[in-house]
Protein backbone atom coordinates (compact mmCIF):
# COMPACT_ATOMS: atom_id res chain seq x y z
CA UNK A 1 0.00 0.00 0.00
CA UNK A 2 1.23 3.58 -0.50
CA UNK A 3 1.02 6.00 2.05
CA UNK A 4 1.68 9.99 1.82
CA UNK A 5 2.48 12.45 4.84
CA UNK A 6 1.80 15.67 5.86
CA UNK A 7 2.65 17.73 8.52
CA UNK A 8 1.26 20.76 9.88
CA UNK A 9 3.45 23.21 12.15
CA UNK A 10 0.89 25.35 13.74
CA UNK A 11 2.50 28.08 16.59
CA UNK A 12 1.86 25.68 19.47
CA UNK A 13 2.95 22.31 17.94
CA UNK A 14 2.99 19.98 15.23
CA UNK A 15 0.56 17.45 13.69
CA UNK A 16 1.33 14.67 11.06
CA UNK A 17 -1.32 12.69 9.11
CA UNK A 18 -1.06 9.80 7.24
CA UNK A 19 -3.34 8.96 3.90
CA UNK A 20 -4.03 6.62 1.77
CA UNK A 21 -4.06 6.25 -1.99
CA UNK A 22 -7.87 6.21 -1.35
CA UNK A 23 -7.19 10.12 0.40
CA UNK A 24 -8.10 8.69 3.65
CA UNK A 25 -6.85 9.27 6.77
CA UNK A 26 -4.67 6.12 7.93
CA UNK A 27 -2.93 7.26 11.26
CA UNK A 28 -1.80 10.81 12.93
CA UNK A 29 -0.47 12.04 15.75
CA UNK A 30 1.03 15.15 17.18
CA UNK A 31 3.09 16.97 19.73
CA UNK A 32 2.95 20.55 21.79
CA UNK A 33 5.99 22.80 21.71
CA UNK A 34 5.45 23.26 25.47
CA UNK A 35 8.11 20.53 27.08
CA UNK A 36 10.65 21.81 24.70
CA UNK A 37 13.11 24.50 24.88
CA UNK A 38 11.50 27.67 23.70
CA UNK A 39 14.75 29.65 24.06
CA UNK A 40 15.92 27.65 20.87
CA UNK A 41 12.93 27.52 18.55
CA UNK A 42 14.95 26.49 15.15
CA UNK A 43 16.00 23.42 16.90
CA UNK A 44 12.52 22.87 19.04
CA UNK A 45 11.00 22.55 15.76
CA UNK A 46 13.54 20.00 13.83
CA UNK A 47 13.32 17.66 17.05
CA UNK A 48 9.40 18.02 16.39
CA UNK A 49 9.49 17.04 13.11
CA UNK A 50 11.61 13.81 13.72
CA UNK A 51 9.90 12.41 16.83
CA UNK A 52 6.71 13.03 14.36
CA UNK A 53 8.40 11.07 11.70
CA UNK A 54 9.77 8.78 14.00
CA UNK A 55 6.39 8.01 15.58
CA UNK A 56 4.83 6.96 12.30
CA UNK A 57 4.84 2.87 12.81
CA UNK A 58 7.56 1.38 11.03
CA UNK A 59 5.66 -0.86 8.55
CA UNK A 60 3.77 2.51 7.31
CA UNK A 61 7.10 3.99 7.11
CA UNK A 62 8.41 2.36 4.90
CA UNK A 63 5.51 2.74 2.27
CA UNK A 64 5.16 6.01 2.55
CA UNK A 65 5.83 7.66 -1.20
CA UNK A 66 5.88 11.80 -0.58
CA UNK A 67 5.96 14.10 2.26
CA UNK A 68 4.55 17.24 2.50
CA UNK A 69 4.67 20.70 5.10
CA UNK A 70 2.90 23.64 6.04
CA UNK A 71 3.79 26.31 8.00
CA UNK A 72 2.41 29.61 9.83
CA UNK A 73 2.50 32.22 7.02
CA UNK A 74 5.28 34.83 7.56
CA UNK A 75 7.15 32.84 10.19
CA UNK A 76 10.87 33.11 9.04
CA UNK A 77 14.40 32.14 9.05
CA UNK A 78 17.95 33.94 7.95
CA UNK A 79 20.62 31.28 7.64
CA UNK A 80 24.21 30.28 6.91
CA UNK A 81 25.43 28.97 3.57
CA UNK A 82 24.79 24.92 5.17
CA UNK A 83 21.36 26.16 6.15
CA UNK A 84 21.84 26.69 9.98
CA UNK A 85 19.29 29.69 11.75
CA UNK A 86 22.02 32.06 12.71
CA UNK A 87 19.59 34.22 14.54
CA UNK A 88 16.23 33.26 15.97
CA UNK A 89 13.21 32.61 13.52
CA UNK A 90 10.62 35.92 13.75
CA UNK A 91 7.29 34.75 13.92
CA UNK A 92 4.28 35.63 12.08
CA UNK A 93 2.75 38.23 14.88
CA UNK A 94 6.06 40.00 15.00
CA UNK A 95 5.92 43.56 13.93
CA UNK A 96 9.31 44.53 14.17
CA UNK A 97 9.19 45.28 10.63
CA UNK A 98 7.03 48.29 11.08
CA UNK A 99 10.32 50.33 11.55
CA UNK A 100 10.94 49.29 7.90
CA UNK A 101 7.43 49.84 5.98
CA UNK A 102 8.55 53.81 4.67
CA UNK A 103 11.34 52.42 2.95
CA UNK A 104 9.20 49.60 1.02
CA UNK A 105 6.99 51.34 0.53
CA UNK A 106 9.19 54.01 -1.47
CA UNK A 107 9.67 50.63 -4.05
CA UNK A 108 6.38 48.67 -4.17
CA UNK A 109 3.12 49.56 -5.87
CA UNK A 110 0.29 51.03 -3.86
CA UNK A 111 -1.79 48.29 -1.89
CA UNK A 112 0.92 46.18 -2.38
CA UNK A 113 0.83 43.44 0.55
CA UNK A 114 4.03 43.64 2.02
CA UNK A 115 3.12 47.00 3.22
CA UNK A 116 2.18 45.26 6.51
CA UNK A 117 4.71 45.39 9.67
CA UNK A 118 4.42 41.28 9.93
CA UNK A 119 5.08 40.30 6.00
CA UNK A 120 8.14 38.06 5.55
CA UNK A 121 9.31 41.27 3.41
CA UNK A 122 9.34 43.43 6.14
CA UNK A 123 11.13 41.30 8.59
CA UNK A 124 13.64 40.78 5.91
CA UNK A 125 14.32 44.03 5.86
CA UNK A 126 14.88 44.74 9.00
CA UNK A 127 17.39 41.63 8.73
CA UNK A 128 18.87 43.93 6.48
CA UNK A 129 19.35 46.45 8.94
CA UNK A 130 21.73 44.06 11.53
CA UNK A 131 24.72 43.46 12.14
CA UNK A 132 24.06 39.64 11.63
CA UNK A 133 23.11 40.14 7.97
CA UNK A 134 26.72 39.81 7.06
CA UNK A 135 26.51 36.09 7.59
CA UNK A 136 23.21 35.64 6.16
CA UNK A 137 23.06 33.17 2.51
CA UNK A 138 19.45 32.20 2.62
CA UNK A 139 16.20 33.57 3.70
CA UNK A 140 13.57 30.89 4.33
CA UNK A 141 9.82 30.47 5.81
CA UNK A 142 9.17 27.67 8.20
CA UNK A 143 8.41 25.69 5.52
CA UNK A 144 10.66 25.74 3.22
CA UNK A 145 13.53 25.29 5.99
CA UNK A 146 11.59 21.89 7.82
CA UNK A 147 11.52 20.90 4.15
CA UNK A 148 15.03 21.35 3.62
CA UNK A 149 16.09 19.17 7.20
CA UNK A 150 14.63 16.19 4.86
CA UNK A 151 15.56 16.63 1.32
CA UNK A 152 18.38 18.89 1.85
CA UNK A 153 17.85 21.27 -1.06
CA UNK A 154 18.47 24.53 -0.12
CA UNK A 155 16.49 28.48 -1.66
CA UNK A 156 13.39 26.85 -2.24
CA UNK A 157 10.43 27.87 -1.34
CA UNK A 158 6.27 27.47 -2.78
CA UNK A 159 4.18 30.46 -3.46
CA UNK A 160 1.62 30.86 -1.23
CA UNK A 161 4.25 31.04 0.97
CA UNK A 162 6.06 33.91 -0.67
CA UNK A 163 2.87 36.08 -1.47
CA UNK A 164 3.60 38.02 1.49
CA UNK A 165 7.86 38.11 0.44
CA UNK A 166 6.34 40.15 -2.83
CA UNK A 167 6.34 37.65 -5.29
CA UNK A 168 4.27 38.13 -8.47
CA UNK A 169 2.14 34.77 -8.04
CA UNK A 170 -0.18 36.08 -11.34
CA UNK A 171 2.77 36.23 -13.63
CA UNK A 172 4.72 33.55 -11.67
CA UNK A 173 7.95 35.49 -10.88
CA UNK A 174 9.51 38.13 -8.68
CA UNK A 175 8.53 41.56 -9.21
CA UNK A 176 11.48 44.06 -10.90
CA UNK A 177 11.67 46.18 -7.96
CA UNK A 178 12.70 43.28 -5.85
CA UNK A 179 15.18 41.87 -8.41
CA UNK A 180 17.36 44.80 -8.20
CA UNK A 181 17.48 45.32 -4.98
CA UNK A 182 20.48 43.65 -2.71
CA UNK A 183 18.43 41.59 -0.32
CA UNK A 184 17.77 39.68 -3.85
CA UNK A 185 20.16 37.03 -3.01
CA UNK A 186 19.07 35.62 -0.61
CA UNK A 187 15.55 35.14 -2.25
CA UNK A 188 14.43 31.78 -2.68
CA UNK A 189 13.45 29.84 -5.91
CA UNK A 190 9.87 29.64 -5.80
CA UNK A 191 7.77 26.31 -7.20
CA UNK A 192 3.89 25.80 -7.06
CA UNK A 193 2.68 24.28 -3.60
CA UNK A 194 3.18 20.57 -4.18
CA UNK A 195 5.94 20.36 -6.65
CA UNK A 196 8.58 17.43 -5.97
CA UNK A 197 11.62 18.66 -5.19
CA UNK A 198 13.79 15.59 -4.45
CA UNK A 199 13.95 12.86 -2.55
CA UNK A 200 14.98 12.43 0.83
CA UNK A 201 18.38 12.50 2.29
CA UNK A 202 20.25 9.12 2.39
CA UNK A 203 20.88 9.85 5.99
CA UNK A 204 17.10 10.71 6.53
CA UNK A 205 16.28 7.55 4.67
CA UNK A 206 18.25 5.42 6.51
CA UNK A 207 17.39 6.82 10.30
CA UNK A 208 13.67 6.49 10.13
CA UNK A 209 13.52 3.60 7.48
CA UNK A 210 11.77 5.79 4.46
CA UNK A 211 12.02 4.14 0.90
CA UNK A 212 15.32 6.33 -0.72
CA UNK A 213 12.83 7.43 -3.80
CA UNK A 214 10.08 9.39 -0.93
CA UNK A 215 9.55 12.71 -2.63
CA UNK A 216 9.64 15.49 -0.69
CA UNK A 217 7.52 18.28 -2.35
CA UNK A 218 6.61 22.25 -1.77
CA UNK A 219 4.84 23.31 1.07
CA UNK A 220 2.23 25.71 1.60
CA UNK A 221 0.88 27.75 4.34
CA UNK A 222 -1.38 26.31 7.45
CA UNK A 223 -4.59 28.58 6.13
CA UNK A 224 -4.29 27.12 2.45
CA UNK A 225 -3.67 23.51 4.13
CA UNK A 226 -6.67 23.88 5.82
CA UNK A 227 -8.65 25.23 2.91
CA UNK A 228 -7.16 22.10 0.98
CA UNK A 229 -8.60 19.36 4.07
CA UNK A 230 -11.74 20.88 3.62
CA UNK A 231 -12.98 19.40 0.62
CA UNK A 232 -14.00 22.59 -1.79
CA UNK A 233 -12.74 22.74 -5.48
CA UNK A 234 -15.11 24.34 -6.75
CA UNK A 235 -15.61 28.14 -7.95
CA UNK A 236 -18.26 29.63 -5.52
CA UNK A 237 -17.33 26.95 -2.69
CA UNK A 238 -15.61 28.59 0.31
CA UNK A 239 -14.24 27.77 3.62
CA UNK A 240 -14.86 29.85 6.98
CA UNK A 241 -13.03 28.68 9.71
CA UNK A 242 -14.80 29.70 12.86
CA UNK A 243 -11.90 29.89 15.52
CA UNK A 244 -10.72 32.56 17.89
CA UNK A 245 -11.51 34.89 14.74
CA UNK A 246 -13.05 34.52 11.95
CA UNK A 247 -11.84 33.93 8.56
CA UNK A 248 -13.62 33.54 5.28
CA UNK A 249 -11.66 32.03 1.66
CA UNK A 250 -14.13 32.02 -1.05
CA UNK A 251 -11.98 29.84 -4.49
CA UNK A 252 -12.88 32.72 -7.25
CA UNK A 253 -12.18 32.51 -11.15
CA UNK A 254 -11.25 35.97 -10.68
CA UNK A 255 -8.20 37.59 -8.30
CA UNK A 256 -9.95 40.09 -5.98
CA UNK A 257 -7.15 42.58 -3.80
CA UNK A 258 -8.62 45.69 -1.99
CA UNK A 259 -6.14 46.79 0.60
CA UNK A 260 -9.29 49.14 1.90
CA UNK A 261 -11.42 45.87 3.13
CA UNK A 262 -8.08 44.01 4.02
CA UNK A 263 -8.88 41.48 0.84
CA UNK A 264 -6.33 39.78 -1.08
CA UNK A 265 -5.77 35.99 -2.69
CA UNK A 266 -3.78 33.36 -2.73
CA UNK A 267 -2.84 31.21 -5.98
CA UNK A 268 -5.04 27.51 -6.17
CA UNK A 269 -3.90 25.94 -9.44
CA UNK A 270 -5.86 28.40 -12.59
CA UNK A 271 -8.27 29.79 -9.67
CA UNK A 272 -7.63 32.05 -6.77
CA UNK A 273 -8.82 31.94 -3.52
CA UNK A 274 -10.01 35.14 -2.22
CA UNK A 275 -11.03 36.68 1.25
CA UNK A 276 -9.66 38.07 4.83
CA UNK A 277 -9.80 37.82 8.23
CA UNK A 278 -12.29 39.59 10.90
CA UNK A 279 -11.18 40.13 14.81
CA UNK A 280 -14.74 38.92 15.59
CA UNK A 281 -15.25 35.25 16.27
CA UNK A 282 -14.48 32.29 18.91
CA UNK A 283 -12.24 34.54 21.29
CA UNK A 284 -15.14 37.05 22.10
CA UNK A 285 -18.01 33.94 22.25
CA UNK A 286 -15.69 32.60 25.71
CA UNK A 287 -14.72 35.94 26.75
CA UNK A 288 -18.46 35.69 28.25
CA UNK A 289 -19.34 31.90 28.09
CA UNK A 290 -17.53 28.48 28.96
CA UNK A 291 -17.45 25.92 26.66
CA UNK A 292 -20.15 24.02 28.54
CA UNK A 293 -22.62 27.41 28.66
CA UNK A 294 -22.12 27.86 24.85
CA UNK A 295 -23.61 24.14 24.26
CA UNK A 296 -26.21 23.95 26.62
CA UNK A 297 -27.74 27.68 26.12
CA UNK A 298 -27.49 27.03 22.28
CA UNK A 299 -29.72 24.31 22.69
CA UNK A 300 -32.18 26.43 23.87
CA UNK A 301 -32.01 29.12 20.80
CA UNK A 302 -34.81 29.05 17.99
CA UNK A 303 -32.19 29.37 15.09
CA UNK A 304 -34.96 29.67 12.50
CA UNK A 305 -35.53 33.43 14.20
CA UNK A 306 -33.69 36.19 13.54
CA UNK A 307 -32.47 37.54 17.04
CA UNK A 308 -33.15 41.44 17.64
CA UNK A 309 -29.86 42.66 18.81
CA UNK A 310 -27.43 44.01 16.24
CA UNK A 311 -23.66 43.73 17.77
CA UNK A 312 -20.65 44.03 16.56
CA UNK A 313 -18.49 41.61 19.03
CA UNK A 314 -14.51 42.51 19.62
CA UNK A 315 -12.63 42.33 22.37
CA UNK A 316 -10.93 45.68 21.68
CA UNK A 317 -11.09 48.04 19.21
CA UNK A 318 -10.30 47.82 15.48
CA UNK A 319 -11.20 45.09 12.66
CA UNK A 320 -9.71 44.14 9.14
CA UNK A 321 -12.19 42.47 7.39
CA UNK A 322 -15.04 43.37 6.45
CA UNK A 323 -14.61 46.70 8.05
CA UNK A 324 -10.78 47.24 8.31
CA UNK A 325 -11.48 50.22 10.71
CA UNK A 326 -8.49 50.21 12.81
CA UNK A 327 -10.75 52.32 15.14
CA UNK A 328 -13.74 50.19 15.10
CA UNK A 329 -15.92 50.21 18.09
CA UNK A 330 -17.23 47.11 19.79
CA UNK A 331 -20.98 47.01 20.17
CA UNK A 332 -21.86 44.50 22.63
CA UNK A 333 -25.15 46.63 24.12
CA UNK A 334 -27.85 46.12 24.92
CA UNK A 335 -27.10 43.41 27.29
CA UNK A 336 -30.07 41.42 28.15
CA UNK A 337 -30.33 39.71 31.37
CA UNK A 338 -31.08 36.14 29.25
CA UNK A 339 -27.55 34.80 28.63
CA UNK A 340 -29.99 32.73 25.97
CA UNK A 341 -31.32 36.20 23.86
CA UNK A 342 -27.53 37.48 24.31
CA UNK A 343 -25.90 34.57 22.85
CA UNK A 344 -28.39 34.44 20.59
CA UNK A 345 -27.42 38.29 19.41
CA UNK A 346 -23.87 37.21 19.38
CA UNK A 347 -24.33 34.63 17.04
CA UNK A 348 -26.54 36.22 14.67
CA UNK A 349 -24.23 39.22 14.97
CA UNK A 350 -21.38 37.03 13.71
CA UNK A 351 -22.98 34.94 11.02
CA UNK A 352 -24.08 38.55 9.88
CA UNK A 353 -20.42 39.80 9.71
CA UNK A 354 -19.93 36.43 7.64
CA UNK A 355 -22.25 37.38 4.99
CA UNK A 356 -21.20 40.59 4.80
CA UNK A 357 -17.69 39.86 4.37
CA UNK A 358 -18.71 37.02 1.19
CA UNK A 359 -20.63 39.81 -0.18
CA UNK A 360 -17.86 41.97 0.12
CA UNK A 361 -15.69 39.94 -2.25
CA UNK A 362 -18.77 39.08 -4.70
CA UNK A 363 -19.24 43.23 -5.33
CA UNK A 364 -15.72 42.78 -5.68
CA UNK A 365 -15.91 40.72 -8.59
CA UNK A 366 -15.51 37.15 -6.89
CA UNK A 367 -17.26 34.08 -8.11
CA UNK A 368 -20.55 33.88 -6.81
CA UNK A 369 -20.79 31.54 -3.24
CA UNK A 370 -23.06 29.05 -3.42
CA UNK A 371 -21.75 26.70 -0.75
CA UNK A 372 -19.75 26.96 2.46
CA UNK A 373 -17.91 24.54 4.19
CA UNK A 374 -17.08 25.45 7.73
CA UNK A 375 -13.67 24.60 9.87
CA UNK A 376 -12.92 25.77 13.59
CA UNK A 377 -14.46 25.17 16.77
CA UNK A 378 -17.53 26.64 15.96
CA UNK A 379 -18.51 24.02 13.02
CA UNK A 380 -19.60 21.75 15.71
CA UNK A 381 -22.41 24.17 17.05
CA UNK A 382 -25.64 22.98 15.20
CA UNK A 383 -27.43 26.40 16.01
CA UNK A 384 -24.99 28.51 14.92
CA UNK A 385 -25.06 26.19 11.86
CA UNK A 386 -28.41 27.24 11.44
CA UNK A 387 -28.40 30.75 12.07
CA UNK A 388 -25.30 31.04 9.30
CA UNK A 389 -27.30 29.26 6.78
CA UNK A 390 -30.37 31.50 7.22
CA UNK A 391 -28.09 34.74 6.58
CA UNK A 392 -25.73 33.55 3.88
CA UNK A 393 -28.77 31.93 1.96
CA UNK A 394 -26.64 28.72 0.54
CA UNK A 395 -25.66 25.73 2.22
CA UNK A 396 -23.49 25.41 5.04
CA UNK A 397 -21.76 21.75 6.09
CA UNK A 398 -18.64 21.03 8.45
CA UNK A 399 -15.27 20.75 6.15
CA UNK A 400 -14.48 17.15 5.36
CA UNK A 401 -11.53 17.25 7.58
CA UNK A 402 -10.48 20.07 9.72
CA UNK A 403 -6.95 19.09 10.26
CA UNK A 404 -4.11 21.37 7.65
CA UNK A 405 -1.99 18.25 8.35
CA UNK A 406 -4.51 16.26 6.33
CA UNK A 407 -4.32 19.24 3.14
CA UNK A 408 -0.96 18.79 3.28
CA UNK A 409 -0.94 15.30 2.57
CA UNK A 410 -3.15 15.53 -0.16
CA UNK A 411 -0.65 17.97 -2.16
CA UNK A 412 2.03 15.33 -1.42
CA UNK A 413 -0.18 12.45 -2.58
CA UNK A 414 -0.99 14.44 -5.71
CA UNK A 415 2.73 16.07 -5.81
CA UNK A 416 4.06 12.34 -5.89
CA UNK A 417 2.19 11.66 -9.26
CA UNK A 418 3.75 14.26 -11.26
CA UNK A 419 7.45 13.04 -10.53
CA UNK A 420 10.23 14.99 -10.34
Amino acid sequence: MNFYLGIDFGTSGARAIIIDSQEKSYWQTEKSFNDLNANNLASVWQQTLFELIEQIPSQIRQDIKAIAIDGTSSTVLLCDRQGNPIDEPILYNDNRGFSTLKKIAALVPNNSLVLSATSSLAKLFWWYEQPIYSQAFYFLHQADWLAFLLHGQLGISDYHNALKLGYDVEKLCYPTWIENLEIRCLLPQISPPGTPIKSVKKEIAERFKLPKDCLVCAGTTDSIAAFLASGATQPGEAVTSLGSTLVLKLLSQTRIENSQYGIYSHRLGNLWLAGGASNTGGAVLRHFFSDEELERLSRQIDATNKSPFDYYPLLKKGDRFPINDPQLSPKLEPRPDNPVQFLHGLLESIARIEALGYRRLQELGATPLRYVYTAGGGAKNPTWTTIRERNLQVPVVSSAHREAAYGSALLAKRGSSTGI
